[in-house]
Order: C-alpha cells, then sequence, then structure tokens
C-alpha cells in the first residue's frame, strides 16, 4: 500500500526577474497547490532592485501564507522582514547569519552530499539542511563527481528530526525517487517555472506525486 509522503514544495526564484511578468507567474504557480516557501535567490542583481523584488513578492506571499527565504544575505533578510535566510558552504557562515536574523527566524544551510557538514550545521541549530544537487541544473553547473545520492536523505531522515532539503534539477519527472527517499522538502526551479503547461500545473503535479 502507497502512504502519502509529507513532502512540500520549496520554489526558488529563476537568477533574473522581471515585474509584473513574474507576479503574475508566482501567483499562477500558488494557485496550482501547497507550497512552503520561495527562495529569493538573485545573484547577479543589485541590492536595491532586491529589495524591489522583494518587497513586491512578499505581499503575494504573505496572502498564501508562504514563507519568504533570502538566499546569502542574512542582512537584507532583516532588513526586509523575509522569514529566513539560506547559506551555501561559500556563503555567510551559519553562525553570523544566525545572529544577523536572531533567533526566530529560518536558517537554511547547503550541505551538497557531507554527512559532516550536515550534522555540525544541525548541531549549530540550522533549521534545515539542504542535500544535492541530485540531477543535472539548469541553475548550478557540477560534476557527474559532485552529484548527491538519494540515499543520503533516507540516511538523515533516520538520523534526526531536522528536516532535508533537495536541491538539483529536480522535475516532475525525476523528483519521486527524493520523496521516497525522504526529502522533506524538493527545492524547484526551472521544473515548475518552465513547466510545459504552466506553473500552476506544475504544482499541481509536484503535489500530486507528493500524495501518492
Amino acid at each position: 500500500m502507497n502512504m502519502a509522503s509529507n513532502c512540500r514544495l520549496y520554489l526558488i526564484t529563476p537568477p533574473n526577474i522581471e515585474l509584473p511578468a513574474y507576479s503574475n507567474a508566482l501567483k499562477e504557480a500558488l494557485d496550482g497547490g501547497d507550497v512552503a516557501c520561495l527562495q529569493i535567490r538573485l545573484k547577479q542583481v543589485e541590492d536595491d532592485e532586491i529589495r524591489k523584488i522583494t518587497e513586491s513578492l512578499q505581499t503575494i506571499l504573505q496572502r498564501y501564507d508562504v514563507a519568504v527565504i533570502m538566499n546569502d544575505r542574512p542582512d537584507l533578510a532583516a532588513e526586509l522582514g523575509c522569514d529566513g535566510v539560506h547559506v551555501g558552504q561559500e556563503d555567510t557562515p551559519y553562525m553570523e547569519a544566525r545572529s544577523i536574523v536572531g533567533e526566530e527566524k529560518i536558517v537554511g544551510v547547503t550541505c551538497k552530499k557531507s554527512r559532516h557538514l550536515a550534522i555540525e550545521a544541525a548541531d549549530d541549530g540550522a533549521d534545515y539542511v539542504a542535500f544535492g544537487g541530485f540531477f543535472r541544473s539548469s541553475t548550478k553547473q557540477s560534476a557527474e563527481t559532485e552529484r548527491a545520492d538519494p540515499a543520503i536523505l533516507s540516511w538523515w531522515s533516520q538520523t534526526t528530526n531536522v528536516p532535508c532539503v533537495a536541491i538539483g534539477g529536480i522535475t516532475v519527472d525525476n523528483c519521486k525517487v527524493l520523496v521516497e527517499a525522504g526529502a522533506d522538502m524538493v527545492c524547484v526551479v526551472s521544473g515548475v517555472w518552465d513547466y510545459p503547461t504552466g506553473p500552476a500545473a506544475a504544482v499541481n503535479d509536484f503535489n500530486r506525486i507528493f500524495a501518492s
């Protein structure tokens, strides 16, 4: 008998955003079904533009009760009242990020395929750890040798109650193995925004798989 998972969808913005077109795509996606959070990841965008975009998207996300996570910039997360921040291994260290955003906010940490980094982040107090990439990604290139094995999700879910997030090239067609391995959330970029039948259909299809 199939048991429905508790996995949820963790959306990430495309690398470049144009308003109001993206606002409309976001509303369409959120109308498609359950979404846990949106990470605002704009690596090549000036701070003032990030502020403008974030403030515009926050209005929409609050209406749908979706958490707003800022990528790599705890300073902007704190300034703009985001729900949290996500940091990578080459970004702001966890403890520094925590000190900037405060104890009540979400701080997630990329751990790639390292069990050691994940245990360290969880021990420090991270609210979730992210493993990956699992598949070829259009937004973040990684060599085949750097790919994570879904088994790390199973190991993690049996080791601790700290949520784990799967990242890297995840689509409707390949997410099932990650869900079954124990991912609490799956991060998706092009798998939603470039979905052939639109963002709402993508979100609906992901949630259908989570529930199956």
